[in-house]
C-alpha cells in the first residue's frame, strides 16, 4: 500500500512511533511545529525533488493558507476542519494563479519570477484590511473539530497536526510512486525527452504546483490554529528561504529528508533562542558543517551508506 517498500516501510513505522511517544516525553506545542514545518518542506520537496523546479516563494501558499484559516475560524466560527480545508484550498488557487505564470520558465528564471510573485502576495498581506498589517491575525481560538471535540487541550490538538501531517505524508508519498510521479522524475531528468515521448510537462509541471501548494496551505493553516496567530513572518520571503534550508539540510529529492531537517531546524531554533541574533550565524554554521559531511543531505546520506531508498 502507498508503495513503499520495505526499508520505508520500517522508516514509516519507526516515524509513526516517535509520532505517538514524543508528546509524552516533549512539550506538545514544539512538537506540533515541527509537523506543521515538516509538512511544508514535504510539500516543498515535491516540487523542487520530483520535478526539479527551484521556488523561492513557496511562502505565499504557507502564508496565505495560515491568514485565510485564522480568519474564518475567528470572525466565522467554522469548524477546525473546514478552516484548515479552506487554508489548502487558497494554497491550491493561488498555486494554480502564480503556478500558471511561473511554469514556463526554468531555472533560475522560474526560481525569480515565483520570488517575485511572492513578495507582491507579502506587499498584499502588508496593506490588505483582513490580515490586520503589521499586527497579523491574533487571538485565533482552536475552535472544535466536528463540532464537539475541543482543541484547546494541546494533547487533542497534537492528534489533529500528526493526523493532518500523516495524512499530507501519505499523499505525497503516493504521489511520487504514482505513474504520475514516475512522468514528475521523467521530467526533471530530461524535460525534451519527455516532452519527445508526448507528455505535455507544461501541465504536469502545473499540477504538481497546485498539489505543492495546497498542501503548503494545509500546513500553513495547521499552524494558524496551533499558535492562535497569523503574521507577515509567515509570507515573508525568510520563510520560504527557511524551507529550502530545511529541504536541503534533510536531504532533497527523499521522501523522510523533509521531516528530518524540519526537526533539526525546529530544534535548533528552540534551543538556540538563548544566543538572539547569533541564532542565525549558528544554523549557517552548523549549515555548513552538514553540507560538508553530509553532501546528500542526512536521509540521503543515511540512505546512501546503508544502500536504500529513503
Amino acid at each position: 500500500m502507498f508503495g513503499f517498500s520495505r526499508a520505508q516501510t520500517i522508516a514509516f513505522l519507526v516515524m509513526v512511533a516517535l509520532i505517538v511517544v514524543c508528546p509524552f516525553i516533549l512539550y506538545p506545542v514544539f512538537l506540533m511545529r515541527v509537523l506543521c514545518i515538516a509538512l511544508f518542506a514535504c510539500a516543498f520537496n515535491l516540487m523542487i525533488g520530483y520535478v526539479g523546479l527551484l521556488s523561492f516563494g513557496h511562502a505565499a501558499f504557507f502564508g496565505m493558507g495560515s491568514y485565510v484559516a485564522a480568519w474564518t475560524i475567528k470572525f466565522w466560527h467554522v469548524d477546525a476542519s473546514i478552516a484548515i480545508v479552506l487554508g489548502g484550498a487558497t494554497g491550491a488557487f493561488l498555486g494554480l494563479c502564480l503556478g500558471y505564470l511561473a511554469i514556463r520558465r526554468s531555472g533560475i528564471y522560474f526560481a525569480m519570477i515565483t520570488l517575485a510573485l511572492a513578495q507582491m502576495v507579502y506587499f498584499f498581506c502588508l496593506e490588505a484590511p483582513f490580515t490586520g498589517g503589521e499586527d497579523g491575525i491574533q487571538q485565533v481560538p482552536r475552535g472544535k473539530l466536528f463540532g464537539f471535540i475541543d482543541l484547546s487541550n494541546d494533547m487533542t490538538m497534537y492528534c489533529l497536526v500528526a493526523s493532518v501531517f500523516l495524512g499530507g505524508f501519505l499523499l505525497i508519498h503516493r504521489i511520487i510512486h504514482s505513474p504520475f510521479g514516475q512522468v514528475l522524475k521523467g521530467i526533471r531528468e530530461n524535460e525534451p525527452r519527455a516532452t519527445s515521448l508526448g507528455y505535455r510537462t507544461d501541465d504536469y509541471k502545473l499540477i504538481a504546483f497546485v498539489l505543492s501548494s495546497m498542501l503548503a496551505g494545509v500546513a500553513g493553516g495547521t499552524k494558524a490554529l496551533v499558535f492562535g496567530i497569523a503574521t507577515l513572518t509567515d509570507v515573508h520571503y525568510a520563510t520560504s528561504g527557511e524551507v529550502v534550508l530545511t529541504t536541503l539540510l534533510g536531504g532533497l529529492g527523499t521522501v523522510f529528508g523533509p521531516a528530518m531537517g524540519a526537526l533539526v531546524i525546529v530544534t535548533m531554533e528552540n534551543y538556540l533562542a538563548q544566543f538572539g541574533a547569533w541564532v542565525t550565524v549558528t544554523q549557517g554554521v552548523i549549515f555548513i558543517v552538514c553540507v560538508l559531511a553530509f553532501r546528500r543531505g542526512i536521509v540521503g546520506e543515511i540512505g546512501g551508506r546503508l544502500k536504500i531508498n529513503l
